[in-house]
């Protein structure tokens, strides 16, 4: 409640600021969707019900500064929360009635502050601060660099796909971005702090002082050759950052994302590689020598209302004596049932991931997961 309040607080300052010095905008959308999940590895099949709720807020401060927000739950994985029923022992003040002596839609949804960033808008340039969002939902760059090594090969392990950095890591990452036409193109640059390691690691062994924070440089340059639109793009560790399975690494990550018209329908290419290689690595606190690589291919192909991608990530891990195989596919088709000041949209969604791990070159038992779900989305 404190946090929801805060927030309200936050919106209603910018609202009441005088209209020569802020124009305040709120939008956002709830949605919630039935979720069939089907694991060949688990008898833990399931349907869930699930809920979520965004709030965004924009405001034009004047002279071209301005100020954008969004607030959803971060709780959970994607801000959704499921419909739970939990024994009534385990809550302190039951929130609905009892039946059979068990309390039933007893989540909470707290709001949060999710991203935020301001900057100034200059016509030929912009730059902003803040938790800036990546949109990583539409370009796996960040997929492929956060998690070429699964957190865990299981049911419950974050893969590089299935579009785990906008799952998991809520689709934004604090930093400094700066982006201007260049030729005929725009250059797009961003420098992002990944961690704040240098106060719990920062010792007379390591002697990296300040700069045992991790950050790192993304740069992207979109240009038109012909009717193709072409991303060619970078994501450099500038120093050591801390990885979900290896710590002490300096990943480089880089390819392009391409997109090719044709007639009212699009299609997607993308390519990436990532290179770790790191003789003072860790793991548990142990110094490893880090060595991985990996990539990631994307076809994707959007008509009218219907959308589709496959993704293969292959990523061989030298250190485990280890490589993971992932194939990703995701469809879905978009009902429009209302347009106007809001809209309303039905989204039937099937998402699929077949992932294989060999052990020193003996195949291992294949992790396959699907998804079939069907969204109910207002935006307002």
């Amino acid at each position: 409640m404190k946090k929801m309040l805060s927030l309200a607080a936050l919106f209603a300052v910018l609202s009441y600021a005088s209209p020569a010095s802020a124009e305040l905008k709120l939008s956002g959308d709830a949605a919630i969707r039935g979720r069939a999940d089907f694991k060949n590895n688990s008898t833990a099949d399931d349907i869930k019900y699930q809920y979520r709720v965004r709030l965004k807020a924009a405001a034009d401060l004047g002279d071209g500064f301005f100020f954008n927000a969004m607030a959803q739950n971060e709780e959970v994985a994607g801000g959704w929360t499921t419909i739970s029923g939990i024994g009534a022992a385990t809550l302190s003040v039951p929130v609905v009635p009892a039946i059979n002596g068990a309390t039933n839609n007893t989540e909470r949804y707290p709001f949060e502050l999710s991203n935020f960033y301001f900057g100034r808008n200059q016509g030929c340039c912009q730059y902003k601060i803040g938790r800036l969002p990546l949109n990583s939902l539409s370009n796996p760059i960040f997929d492929l660099a956060f998690y070429a090594v699964p957190t865990a090969y299981s049911q419950t392990g974050i893969y590089a796909v299935d579009i785990p950095v906008a799952t998991n890591n809520f689709d934004r990452l604090f930093g400094l971005n700066y982006n201007t036409k260049l030729g005929d193109g725009d250059l797009n640059t961003s420098v992002f702090v990944l961690d704040n390691n240098s106060i719990s690691a920062n010792t007379a062994a390591t002697g990296d002082g300040l700069l045992n924070d991790g950050y790192a440089l993304h740069v992207s340059y979109k240009n038109q050759l012909g009717d193709v639109t072409i991303e060619p793009q970078v994501l450099i560790s500038l120093t050591d950052v801390q990885g979900t399975v290896y710590k002490k690494i300096s990943p480089n990550t880089f390819g392009a994302n391409a997109t090719i018209p044709s007639g009212d329908s699009k299609i997607g290419v993308s390519a990436f590689y990532t290179i770790c290689k790191d003789s003072k690595g860790e793991v548990a606190g142990v110094p490893v020598n880090v060595d991985y690589n990996g990539y990631l291919l994307r076809l994707k192909g959007e008509s009218g209302p219907a959308m589709a991608w496959i993704d293969y990530n292959h990523t061989s891990d030298k250190l485990a004596d280890r490589t993971y195989n992932n194939v990703f596919v995701w469809a879905q088709y978009n009902f429009k049932l209302h347009e106007g000041s809001s809209n309303v949209n039905l989204t039937p969604t099937v998402r699929y991931r077949a992932s294989g791990r060999d052990d020193a070159g003996a195949s291992t038992v294949a992790n396959n997961q699907l998804r079939a779900e069907l969204y109910t989305t207002v935006t307002f």
